[in-house]
């Protein structure tokens, strides 16, 4: 782990002020996105079919400090636009064509948040309203509305712990009041590539060994990722544990 956080903080990829949009350029995110622990998890929930698709580096510390209202996670990367009901608007980031989904096909992705350092209290944790995940994509006021009824859950996490999540569950981040920075990789898989008739997931790289189908797995040797903690969220399954998943 030490590895991994080290090389990215040297990397020549490209950074704004939050972290690394497209970290799975990099080869130690390849690697950890195929790490066989992570697939587990993807498998359980999506499928055996689930692939990494997207990654993102979130970064934030005294020298990039910044904060997220509560949203949904609703727009994923599509290979090439085509007009079909209920996805939109379109926009294009980084030459990258994006489209907001219908829930039907945010409910086929699963994002796993390896965590480089430790999440606690003061320095920015990711903050979930449980139970958000099942109602669908919202507007803006719903989720307003949502935000003041819901006890909100701080996820804390130990470094190198993992946290699941649906990208529909209404989620947010404060500013870190601390001097300890917050890095986390979020990794998301879908249960399949298509999703919808006529549109595909653009994947920045696909991770060494997936073969046409996206099926078969090769972990790089050059880094070894230790992942003590594996905790899958408490929004979707009733238990949770560490040092192993429980359903």
């Amino acid at each position: 782990m030490e590895q991994l956080t080290h090389d990215l903080a040297h990397s020549t990829l490209k950074r704004s002020k939050a972290g690394i949009r497209h970290p799975l350029q990099h080869e130690g995110i390849r690697d950890l996105a195929a790490e066989p622990r992570l697939l587990t998890i993807a498998q359980e929930t999506l499928g055996d079919g689930a692939i990494p698709f997207r990654a993102t580096l979130f970064d934030k510390s005294p020298q990039g400090n910044w904060l997220v209202v509560w949203h949904q996670d609703t727009a994923l990367p599509i290979r090439e636009r085509q007009e079909a009901l209920g996805w939109g608007p379109w926009s294009v980031k980084d030459g990258v064509t994006y489209a907001h989904a219908p829930a039907s096909a945010l409910r086929q992705v699963l994002a796993l948040r390896v965590h480089l350092d430790g999440s606690n209290v003061d320095n920015g944790p990711l903050k979930v309203l449980p139970g958000t995940h099942v109602k669908g994509v919202l507007t803006d006021d719903e989720i307003e509305g949502l935000a003041r009824h819901i006890q909100p859950t701080d996820c804390l996490i130990q470094q190198g712990g993992v946290l699941a999540m649906r990208p529909l569950v209404v989620h947010a981040s404060s500013k870190s009041q601390s001097p300890v920075p917050r890095r986390v990789v979020h990794i998301e898989y879908a249960a399949c590539r298509s999703l919808a008739a006529g549109l595909e997931l653009a994947i920045t790289l696909i991770p060494p060994g997936f073969n046409e189908r996206y099926g078969d797995i090769s972990v790089g040797s050059h880094y070894v990722v230790q992942l003590p903690c594996l905790r899958v969220d408490y929004w979707e399954r009733d238990k949770c544990s560490c040092g192993g998943v429980s359903s």
